[in-house]
This record gives structure tokens, sequence and C-alpha cells, in this order.
């Protein structure tokens, strides 16, 4: 009977360590600091810029602002995502992404922000027909 009893308090220490192991930290967020000599806590993902979305539509005479690293996700409504092709007029300060098709994916077209300034954005579409869309992006530096 001692056996058993020994037995089952050993399963059950062994189950305590192994949970206690897979538990995360608590909620806790630190991380080194930019210094490296210590931590500070921070949340997670503190660089991220999130993506500025606008319909094609919305584009024509625009003026979007980014700041330095921010994606601008153009959406093509019902026309196909790799019908665009883009031309930026300082590619130093922003970069157009051409849209795809992947294999489970589509992907839309989008202009990433590379540096301050300002620089004019043209579109056309492969399908004709449809006007050209030329916008302006005003990057700034990131804080």
């Amino acid at each position: 009977m001692r056996t058993k009893n020994w037995a089952a308090l050993g399963a059950a220490a062994l189950l305590a360590l192994t949970l206690a192991g897979c538990g995360g930290s608590g909620g806790s967020t630190e991380t080194a600091d930019d210094s490296g000599s210590g931590t500070a806590s921070e949340p997670i993902g503190k660089d991220t810029i999130a993506p500025v979305t606008m319909s094609a539509n919305e584009l024509q005479g625009a003026r979007v602002e980014l700041v330095v690293g921010q994606v601008l996700n153009i959406n093509t409504d019902s026309l196909a995502v790799d019908s665009y092709t883009g031309e930026v007029a300082d590619p130093e300060i922003a970069e157009f992404t051409p849209g795809r098709v992947g294999d489970s994916a589509e992907f839309n077209p989008g202009v990433t922000a590379l540096s301050p300034g300002s620089t004019e954005v043209t579109m056309t579409n492969e399908q004709g027909g449809i006007q050209p869309l030329t916008f302006t992006v005003e990057v700034t530096a990131r804080d």
C-alpha cells in the first residue's frame, strides 16, 4: 500500500514540475533595453508599424502620409491584385511592390516608405480602360 502512495505522490510531483516548465513567465515581457545593460518591461512588437490600407479607388489625387518603414496596402477591389504596375518618381523615398497570387493566398500591391520626403506614385492597370492612378506619398521619420 505504501508503494502505491509513494508512486502517486511521485507522479503528482512530476506532473506539477512538467506543467510549471510549460508555463510562461507570468505575463512579463522583459526584454533587454537598447543599452544592453538591463531589462525593461515593454510590450512585444513595440517597433511594429501598422500598415495603412486604402482602396485603389480612394487613391486618385490623394496624399498618403506614412512613416519610414510603414507600408501602404492597396486594396484592388474587384480587379486582380496582380493587374497593377506602379512607378515611383523618387525610388529613394518609396518603393512599389506589385500584387501577386500565391499558392494559397493573394497579396495586394503596396508602397513601402523608405526615407523622409515626398514622391509621386503612378499605378496603371494592364486590363486597360482604367485611368492611371496618381497619388502623393509623404514620408516622415520615425520617432
